[in-house]
């Protein structure tokens, strides 16, 4: 049964529209919406391959083209994004493959740059691929590019001199010679060739490194067969953020394989630059450099080395959790302890390294006999593995049962009794497929029985200790409840001298200060509990104590700017931008523009260069150009509304506001040019019906806008709805006859005698007695 076209035709333009945006999960679904309809049509294929290729999901893109591929056998579209999707992927020789057969099919079309485009994809692939570079050799001939030919032939010769045809060799040096007697590098392998010398073979291009260590990378990720033998599907959880690791840095060289560099592309994908220590900004080519060489190092397991290109690659201005982790592991195999935890404590904060993270810094701490703290990070660790494997909405109260826990085991002087815990939690994670393990002992559990899910299974491998924790609390809330505050408080501070860094009891003390009306102090109390819960890595938790900080008291520029820190680090950037645009919006109710525009700007610049949703920018133009239209600052707000004319063409809003602030600025011609413009861009969108609905609206605003005026008789024309169009060009008429210019009035009468209406005999008679 054939699908709806309306259907597919709204659900495309609203692929489309997200597309442009930068919204690619939205572009997706709509695309995915499409094809429900039209399952054959190839746009809507290549359309949602292409979603998922700036998604990142190599393999649903790669179906995707592979199907339009199938689809369209002679477009060398799909083939080029397959060919790139390889490339990105490690498969080197299914890459170059694709890339010639895309080549060869540019040149059918007659397109020789993307042809040859294509072939130096080839050479940068595998730089020594005969077939390749003789065909951009002779492209380059018949383009007249007489260099690069030059060096090209220079390039067949030296492969074919490697593969022993030596005669074959040394006519096609003969034949570069020709083509340019005077040129250096043809003349000096003329020489080497006739002398019988080795010509040298074609080298890897600057910045072609990113296949090939994506291709190291993958190989390492395969498990050995002795090890699939044993059932072991998954590494242990150091190993897996290990490779997790190489791969994100292996994407790195895909990024910035040059110095122009697009950065806000950079920052989609979580990777940030920082200065670098001996320039003024990042130097790319050398973090490129010592990227690459440092993962060729671990694939070959030279650690030394690889740390060393690791440290370079951070000191040029790589500022990329995956580095820290890797550098912390490599030191922590390398016994450089100390330096390991200072790069560790930094991968800890995201979340997929926080949980290798903590089990290498656990480690470490057992290693110097501090047995407390070996104790917390290992029970941070199992933490963390648990929530893994539970439903996402159980994830907070695991983590609030686990408190007490880390509490109680914080103060143990038992070292006997942790050191048998720090052992357990180590012989339960650190080993392969350590998620089934998790959920094979949670299903020993009792609570299991019963349905309960948010028991900590460190219950059972911990003493009862942090029950009495639990208990204490459970008293102190139970007088809060009760309306005795000022006996939970005095239970608190008993808890407290037995328990002094239990975080949640600090918490709890600082809701008591607010029930007692004591803000400043429960403010101080919130502070100290977030810059503690910051030091221990634990992120998520800072972040919801400041959250409590900024709701108490929304003008701490302090506590929000630490929020702010906090939630782009976790990279929860549209957060972040929420909570500037909530000061912005609060700094606007008191009347402080300055001040709201300047936060506003301040939310731009984030929006802008990080991952966050494209819709931030336009809502934040939209306020600050509110701004400037109150200061009646009407340049600014025209620059504003153009920048959002620009990055949104379909926002009507910026576009009337453009005309209009043009229109005041005394500016009509350039007014006239933004509506023209617009126009067209509405009829290539076959929008005429909102064409025209634009129009009335703008002359509703601003009955004199003449040029806008006849613009809607045309449209009215051009949709023959002469009656109508009749009525814009006779008052077009009207109102040039006043303003006194006869010519203009009688150009719109003439456009009326062309219409032919009934009256038509009466335009006549105007139009003799304007002369």
């Amino acid at each position: 049964m054939p699908g709806s076209e309306d259907t597919y035709k709204e659900a495309m333009s609203q692929g489309h529209s997200a597309a442009w945006d930068g919204s690619w999960p939205r572009a997706a679904e709509h695309y995915q919406r499409a094809l429900g309809e039209f399952p054959e049509r190839l746009q809507a294929v290549t359309s949602l391959g292409l979603a998922f290729f700036e998604l990142q999901k190599y393999e649903d893109a790669l179906k995707c083209y592979e199907r339009a591929i199938a689809l369209a056998p002679d477009d060398p579209l799909p083939l080029e994004k397959a060919a790139e999707i390889h490339e990105r992927s490690g498969k080197i020789k299914e890459a170059a493959d694709l890339s010639l057969k895309v080549a060869d099919l540019y040149l059918k079309l007659r397109d020789p740059d993307k042809a040859i485009e294509n072939w130096a994809r080839v050479t940068r692939l595998t730089p020594e691929h005969l077939k390749a570079h003789s065909r951009l050799a002779l492209v380059f001939e018949r383009l007249g590019r007489t260099t690069q030919a030059v060096r090209e032939y220079i390039n067949v010769a030296a492969l074919l001199q490697d593969a022993g045809q030596i005669e074959e060799a040394t006519r096609t040096v003969e034949h570069a010679l020709k083509l340019d007697p005077d040129n250096p590098e043809g003349r000096q392998a003329y020489e080497l060739a006739k002398a019988n010398k080795t010509l040298p073979k074609p080298k890897r291009q600057k910045g072609g490194t990113g296949p090939l260590r994506m291709a190291a990378v993958k190989e390492m990720d395969k498990m050995p067969p002795e090890a699939a033998r044993l059932g072991q599907d998954t590494p242990d959880p150091v190993a897996e953020a290990r490779q997790k690791a190489l791969t994100a840095l292996a994407e790195v060289l895909f990024d910035i394989s040059s110095d122009d560099v697009d950065e806000e592309k950079a920052a989609r994908r979580g990777l940030r630059f920082s200065l670098g220590r001996e320039s003024g900004g990042p130097d790319y080519s050398r973090i490129a450099k010592h990227v690459s060489q440092a993962i060729d190092n671990q694939t070959r397991a030279r650690d030394d080395d690889a740390a060393g290109e690791l440290k370079d690659a951070i000191e040029a201005g790589l500022d990329y959790p995956p580095a820290y982790f890797s550098l912390g592991l490599l030191y922590h195999r390398l016994e450089r302890k100390e330096s390991a935890q200072r790069n560790l404590q930094r991968s800890v904060k995201h979340p997929d390294y926080a949980l290798a993270s903590r089990l290498l810094i656990a480690d470490y701490e057992a290693e110097r006999n501090n047995w407390n703290d070996a104790a917390v990070n290992y029970l941070e660790a199992l933490k963390l593995a648990e929530c893994a494997i539970l439903p996402a909405d159980l994830g907070d109260a695991m983590r609030q049962n686990y408190d007490p826990l880390i509490e109680a085991h914080a103060q143990e002087v038992n070292v006997e009794q942790l050191q048998q815990l720090c052992a357990n939690i180590a012989d339960l994670l650190l080993h392969p497929n350590w998620r089934k393990t998790l959920l094979e002992a949670r299903q020993q559990m009792p609570t299991a029985a019963t349905g309960s899910l948010l028991t900590p299974l460190a219950s059972i491998l911990t003493q009862a200790k942090s029950s009495e924790m639990v208990e204490a609390m459970g008293r102190i809330n139970s007088l809060a409840r009760r309306g005795f505050l000022r006996t939970a408080m005095e239970e608190s501070f008993a808890l407290l001298s037995r328990a002094p860094t239990y975080l949640p009891l600090h918490v709890h003390m600082g809701e008591l200060l607010l029930r007692q009306e004591r803000p400043p102090e429960a403010i101080r109390k919130f502070t100290m509990v977030a810059n503690a819960y910051s030091s221990r890595g634990e992120a998520a938790q800072a972040t919801n104590i400041l959250r409590r900080v900024v709701e108490i008291a929304p003008m701490d520029m302090k506590s929000r700017n630490r929020l702010i820190e906090q939630l782009m680090a976790q990279g929860q950037v549209d957060e972040a931008i929420g909570e500037y645009t909530n000061l912005a919006d609060m700094y606007y109710r008191l009347a402080e523009l300055n001040n709201a525009r300047s936060t506003y700007e301040i939310a731009l610049r984030v929006a802008q260069q990080a991952d966050a949703n494209p819709a931030w920018s336009g809502r934040i133009l939209h306020r600050m150009a509110d701004i400037d239209m109150q200061r009646l600052d009407w340049r600014q707000a025209l620059r504003v509304y153009e920048q959002l004319r620009t990055l949104y063409p379909d926002d009507k809003t910026a576009r009337s506001q453009v005309i209009d602030l043009n229109v005041r600025l005394g500016q009509e011609k350039q007014a006239s040019a933004e509506l023209d413009n617009y126009l067209t861009y509405l009829a290539s969108q076959a929008k005429e019906t909102e064409a025209i609905e634009f129009l009335d609206a703008l002359l509703s605003e601003n009955k004199d806008l003449t040029f806008a005026r006849q613009r809607l008789a045309e449209l009215y024309q051009q949709t023959r709805q002469v009656e109508k169009a009749v009525a814009e060009w006779d008052a077009i008429g009207e109102v040039l006859a006043q303003k006194g210019d006869l010519e203009g009035a009688k150009q719109a009468i003439r456009a009326i005698l062309v219409l032919n209406p009934p009256n038509v005999e009466q335009y006549r008679q105007l139009l003799q007695r304007l002369g």
